[in-house]
């Protein structure tokens, strides 16, 4: 089983959300429906980039660390934001 840590961007505010997930198909399901308080008003979301971990302590340490500003700096650089 892999455990996935992701990013979507909303374009509504083209803003960033981070989170992991077990099932990433489902959860983005989730969040385009409106489903996810910390997501609902920020629809519609683009899934634009994703990890695959191993275990869920992996894909948690990982979403901590695209949450921070070197891991936001990453991402800039990764997806030419």
């Amino acid at each position: 089983m892999f455990y996935y840590a992701y990013v979507l961007l909303s374009k509504k505010d083209s803003k960033l959300y981070i989170g992991w997930s077990n099932n990433l198909k489902n959860r983005f399901q989730k969040h385009n429906k409106g489903l996810v308080r910390a997501t609902k008003d920020r629809l519609p979301l683009k899934l634009i980039y994703y990890e695959a971990c191993l275990s869920q302590i992996g894909a948690i340490a990982r979403e901590k660390q695209l949450k921070t500003g070197f891991g936001r700096k990453y991402l800039k650089n990764r997806l030419k934001l």
